[in-house]
């Protein structure tokens, strides 16, 4: 599940912190007031679109079928709000924390979301929508 992996990335950056910090920084209160915007921004984005399936009445868990492609609110902008939220996330703790050994971890978790998740779950829409995910992956990004 992602928010698992999610955690044991944040547990990586907590453990590079607090044992091998290396005495370099990031910057005091400008990184902490980004990694403050990156987390509240990465939770709205959740429960936006935590609203949206919701609504939809639509499977969250990634590695199901779901029964409707969802294609409003949130999922106008992007097509995987739950996950850009997580490495928003993953992101703001790490400037948060001053964690900067630990900013690789940011596209190396996104490219597990995108190998283990993403691709076998837009695979799947693919299969079930056709036509629909076809307009929908031409017209909206995966990320941003």
């Amino acid at each position: 599940m992602p928010p698992v992996w999610l955690l044991g990335f944040l547990a990586l950056a907590w453990v590079q912190v607090t044992r091998f910090d290396a005495g370099l920084t990031l910057g005091g209160a400008w990184a902490d007031f980004l990694g403050g915007l990156l987390v509240g921004g990465g939770l709205v984005l959740m429960a936006l679109a935590l609203m949206e399936f919701r609504k939809h009445r639509t499977t969250i868990i990634p590695h199901e079928t779901p029964e409707r492609m969802i294609q409003s609110g949130i999922f106008k902008r992007t097509r995987n709000p739950i996950y850009l939220g997580d490495v928003m996330l993953l992101a703001g703790f790490i400037l948060s924390w001053d964690a900067v050994l630990s900013l690789p971890l940011i596209p190396i978790f996104m490219w597990v979301l995108e190998k283990r998740f993403i691709e076998p779950e837009e695979d799947r829409l693919r299969r079930t929508f056709r036509m629909d995910f076809a307009r929908y992956e031409r017209k909206t990004r995966r990320w941003i």
